[in-house]
């Protein structure tokens, strides 16, 4: 509700820049969509370490 707000705002004053804004939000979006997709599966990848090597202590655990 606030970047609606914010938009509108930016719309009345500058009205030029929003519709820059307008157009160039969307195209961003999908250049810095393959940068998420590897942080997503960086996270993963990294998790997965973590759960192998936390492994064998928590099988000794729960002995």
């Amino acid at each position: 509700m606030v970047k609606l707000l914010l938009f509108c705002l930016l719309l009345v004053f500058c009205w030029p820049l929003a519709l820059l804004a307008l157009v160039l939000y969307p195209l961003m979006w999908v250049l810095l969509l393959p940068f998420r997709i590897v942080g997503l599966v960086l996270g993963g990848v990294f998790a997965l370490v973590g759960a192998l090597l936390y492994l064998p202590v928590r099988a000794l655990r729960s002995v």
